[in-house]
């Protein structure tokens, strides 16, 4: 990698890096040590923030799952079914909002529409501690699933804008860390919160709602003065004249993007409609929404009831929420220490709702009943940023992945729809039900992923069979044909696939 006499010049008389409009002329001008300066200084600003984010969405998106072991049906006035029609409301309102949100997110930067969807889901979180009724109760949940629309397409868009494609599958993983974390925290504090029922005269949920949705507008100070909003406008929303970046640094982290992918140097105006047709024809593709849907419905069914189920062990309710957290945060380091695939996640997922339906039939078994929620709870969304890094291999180019990711984030919202009813009151206590249908929908997304497995198994071996009979692809220095820097992900997808000549390029940069 050469380094010519630029990299040596000041970095605040360098150049503003180029429009997105602008003709693209290329060349890596600086040396390895500052390339590891500026990413490492985009890891401490960009990831912790737009985790953060995500930590505080299923803050309040969750929460409600722990006011149900409170007094909330009593007080609000409604049934178990009826608050399952209301965490259909809540996926609905994603699912009808998810690309008009991302449409604005295109057009004012990240910087400001993910600063503003903070404001908005943090005040309807806080004021659905004033719900009275059912028709409150309706109109709060909707309204929360309409302004956190989009917030997760949106921040793993951002992602894609400024790391490499080969950088952005770890922090993937990383950025749903804060939905796990979010999970997981969201019951242990409702242990606590929970507890200040009748200070002030209100129930424990009230001061639920209003504490947890206070945190979140004010984590939405938090990125409206520290995130960066593009490498064209590297402000923060309510810092629009100061960048935490130097000149030189901007230009470094933006040129080894467009040296990865230059399709991002220009910002197109639309997604031409023949890659619709490419995204809305690969069966490939819909595997992956499906292996979503049969994943993630069961998992927020679970989610929203696993403190109720622990509670009908035996214990007492408020315990039963810092029992829920128990899984979660096990989730966390699991999904971290191991590169499992799609399919071990799934089957760990299936397994564990397995141990579920077989323990209903020995009610008195109260320890290993309380195991089978843990073993869900740790491997319940392990899969899920698996398969969207899986689906993201198999995108032919970046107008197809951006529809690829639209597809399996809105699969993702319309499972809490049906998910919402797996629970059922008159399958209470012991759900068995439940539990048997949640069965059944993984072994359909185990089956569909084995398929996938097998047909991508099959795609590189014609595809190498091709290569020798062209005798052979471009090697890399160390003969491993470039792919060595992309087998993490590809070991997290549980796949292998072709390396296109863009990406061996990129890698041996």
């Amino acid at each position: 990698m050469g380094v010519d006499e630029k990299a040596t010049v000041d970095p605040g008389s360098f150049p503003p890096p180029t429009e997105d409009e602008s003709g693209l002329v290329l060349s890596v001008d600086w040396t390895k040590e500052e390339e590891a300066r500026a990413k490492r200084k985009l890891d401490l600003i960009i990831m912790p923030l737009l985790t953060l984010g995500f930590f505080c969405l299923q803050l309040d998106r969750g929460n409600i799952s722990n006011a149900i072991t409170d007094s909330f049906f009593e007080d609000v006035g409604i049934t178990q079914n009826e608050f399952n029609v209301g965490q259909q409301m809540l996926s609905l309102g994603i699912v009808l909002f998810e690309i008009p949100s991302n449409m604005i997110l295109y057009r004012v930067g990240p910087g400001k529409w993910l600063t503003l969807q903070l404001f908005l889901f943090g005040t309807v979180s806080t004021f659905q501690a004033f719900q009275n009724s059912y028709g409150s109760f309706i109109a709060t949940r909707l309204l929360l699933g309409i302004t956190e629309s989009g917030f997760i397409p949106g921040g793993l868009w951002t992602l894609s804008t400024w790391y490499t494609r080969a950088e952005t599958a770890k922090r993937v993983m990383f950025f749903y860390f804060g939905n796990q974390f979010g999970q997981a925290s969201s019951k242990l504090l409702a242990y606590g919160i929970l507890h200040m029922g009748g200070v002030g005269g209100k129930a424990g949920w009230f001061w639920l709602f209003v504490l947890m949705g206070g945190f979140t507008i004010l984590c939405g100070f938090v990125l409206g003065f520290c995130l960066p909003d593009s490498f064209r406008n590297p402000c923060p929303a309510f810092l629009p004249g100061m960048s935490f970046f130097t000149k030189r640094e901007l230009h470094i982290l933006q040129t080894r993007v467009l040296l990865d992918e230059p399709a991002k140097g220009k910002k197109k105006k639309s997604i031409k409609i023949d890659a619709f047709k490419r995204a809305f024809s690969n069966w490939r593709l819909w595997s992956h929404v499906i292996i979503t849907l049969c994943n993630n419905g069961p998992q927020r069914a679970f989610d929203t009831y696993s403190p109720t189920i622990i509670s009908g062990f035996g214990y007492k309710k408020l315990q039963a929420n810092a029992m829920a957290s128990v899984g979660l945060f096990l989730q966390i380091p699991t999904s971290w220490a191991f590169s499992w695939t799609v399919i071990a996640g799934m089957s760990c997922h299936l397994f564990g709702y397995v141990l579920n339906r077989i323990f209903t039939d020995h009610p008195r078994l109260q320890g290993a009943r309380y195991f089978g929620v843990v073993w869900t709870q740790t491997f319940g969304t392990f899969s899920h940023p698996l398969n969207i890094a899986w689906m993201s291999l198999t995108c032919e180019d970046s107008e197809v992945r951006a529809l690829a990711m639209a597809m399996v984030i809105m699969g993702a919202n319309t499972a809490g729809i049906y998910g919402a009813q797996i629970f059922r009151s008159e399958d209470s206590p012991f759900y068995r039900r439940g539990f048997t249908v949640a069965c059944c929908v993984l072994a359909v997304g185990l089956l569909l992923a084995v398929v996938r497995f097998v047909d991508d198994k099959i795609h590189k071996r014609k595809h190498n069979t091709v290569q020798l009979a062209h005798g052979g692809g471009e090697t890399s220095d160390d003969g491993s044909n470039g792919e060595k820097g992309i087998s993490a992900l590809e070991r997290a997808a549980g796949v292998t696939v072709p390396v296109d000549d863009d990406v061996k390029r990129a890698l041996k940069n």
